[in-house]
């Protein structure tokens, strides 16, 4: 239960944060994402009741579901500002991210399969290498081709790349596959980006290098700004000038929101509460009563962990912004979802302990 306090303190302290600067806006927010909430308890309730096991038995039918899941983009998609189709439209008023949700699929997938190599002792073996990575790489280009969702198509690649880690791939597969994508991006570069992609990613690196930097740099400084403006104790709740003027900003850029009506004492607090949710799932991974139930809790820690330092150094100008929520604080139906189901997932994984300590396996 201790899991599913942090989440829920983090989570009200998000909707009371997105109150403040959706005040003055006609779409109900916070109304949607309390109803996020209520299902996302469901499903945490119901994960944490089922061996995660039974459920990675029926990886291959996952597998299917959730590349059918993601294809329903390409007749029912609905773009965004920046052309991303990655949302569906249900009712007309609910939005949900196929992408964000398959993401806890992917983990039980990919621990499966990790497992399932490991048993044989073949999980160093090139076949089984490359039988990972084309399942990957048909989940990851599903994520990337029909969404366009360059951010959450690298969440999934941070993901298998920390479960290979820790479930005893040698190092010497990473400087392989690192010198393979060395080797690509240039042609994935030049040949698959646009201009807009290329621009959103080299602003906040090489700004001199992009005719319109200034456009991609507007949000990201006024972040900056937002949260330079709350300075220590921040400017009080309902308070902000700077950040409601960020478009997104209950989204991508909550952060700011913090920075400036919190200050750094509340961005200390949010930092401070993810960290001890992503602890939380490592310490439950050690615990684990097998390799599987630690793969999954470390793919759900690194999920967290890569959308958080990815939303906060987009919301502070060091990364570009690719559209990340900053996980339970975050505005997002199927972002709080998928936290609370994953969540759910690795409290399942507790109430099945086997004292041990953390070791890479």
């Amino acid at each position: 239960m201790f899991l599913l306090a942090v989440c829920l303190i983090s989570t009200v302290f998000g909707i009371i944060l997105i109150s403040s600067v959706t005040r003055y806006e006609y779409r109900n927010y916070v109304a949607v994402q309390i109803g996020a909430v209520v299902i996302g308890l469901i499903l945490f309730v119901l994960f944490s009741y089922i061996d995660i096991d039974l459920i990675a038995t029926q990886s291959k039918i996952l597998f299917v579901i959730s590349l059918l899941f993601i294809a329903t983009l390409l007749i029912w998609g609905v773009g965004d500002a920046i052309n991303r189709r990655a949302w569906l439209r249900l009712f007309g008023i609910i939005s949900v991210q196929p992408g964000e949700i398959v993401i806890v699929p992917f983990i039980i997938i990919m621990a499966r399969m990790i497992v399932s190599y490991k048993e044989r002792k073949t999980l160093n073996s090139i076949v089984s290498i490359l039988q990972i990575l084309f399942v990957f790489g048909i989940m990851f280009g599903a994520v990337l081709y029909v969404s366009e969702d360059i951010g959450t198509a690298l969440i999934y690649l941070g993901i298998l790349a920390v479960m290979l880690y820790i479930g005893g791939i040698k190092l010497r597969w990473f400087a392989l596959g690192a010198g393979v994508l060395a080797a690509v991006s240039p042609l994935v570069w030049i040949y698959f980006f646009e201009d807009r992609h290329r621009g959103r990613i080299l602003t906040p690196f090489f700004p001199e290098l992009v005719a319109d930097a200034e456009t991609w740099l507007w949000q990201p400084m006024r972040s900056v700004a937002a949260i330079a403006a709350g300075g220590f104790t921040g400017t009080g709740l309902g308070n902000g000038r700077i950040s409601p003027t960020i478009p997104a900003v209950e989204t991508d850029f909550i952060f700011a929101v913090v920075g400036e009506e919190l200050g750094f004492v509340g961005g200390v607090l949010v930092v401070l509460l993810l960290i001890v949710i992503i602890a939380r799932c490592i310490y439950v991974g050690t615990k684990s009563n097998n390799t599987l139930g630690m793969l999954v809790c470390t793919g759900v820690a690194a999920m967290f962990i890569l959308q958080s330092i990815m939303n906060i150094g987009m919301a502070l100008g060091f990364l570009p912004v690719i559209g990340i929520p900053l996980p339970f604080f975050s505005y997002g139906g199927s972002s709080i979802v998928t936290y609370f189901a994953a969540a759910g997932i690795v409290s399942g994984i507790k109430m099945r302990p086997k004292p041990g300590r953390f070791r890479r396996i």
